[in-house]
């Protein structure tokens, strides 16, 4: 059976999306899916050194913050940083929007390890257009 070909697109950078998107990623990647995962718009911050570690929750206030980050230790939870470090060692492709890396400022040396930046001549006709399935988070 040939493998599904997954694209995730993350647009956000609140924490629950996040989560929500590098989850599903990283499961459909342990069920056998060739997984792309394509930062994008506010999305890019997750692959940023710094940023990644300032993801916060969008709607709730810090309490809902406190009580997000403290169930999801008790629940032994991977953090976001975790994640991308798995979805990367196990195979996954990572993929950084270059426009959003020039809009944001990043610089190449600010980008986690095992992400790439995307090349917007191949991109879509290389990734998006043959992909089976394309989840948006």
């Amino acid at each position: 059976m040939e493998k599904k070909k997954v694209v995730v697109l993350l647009f956000h950078d609140g924490l629950c999306q996040v989560f929500n998107g590098l989850m599903t990623a990283l499961s459909l990647l342990r069920a056998g899916a060739d997984v792309t995962v394509f930062f994008g718009s506010r999305g890019i911050n997750v692959v940023h050194k710094e940023k990644i570690k300032e993801l916060k929750c969008r709607s709730g206030g810090p309490d809902m913050q406190g009580r997000v980050m403290r169930r999801m230790e008790e629940m032994n939870l991977p953090t976001p940083e975790d994640m991308t470090t798995m979805l990367e060692m196990e195979g996954a492709l990572l993929l950084a929007c270059p426009l959003n890396k020039e809009l944001f400022e990043f610089k190449d040396e600010d980008i986690i390890d095992g992400v790439a930046v995307a090349d917007p001549e191949t991109f879509y006709t290389e990734i998006m257009i043959p992909a089976d399935v394309v989840l948006t988070f």
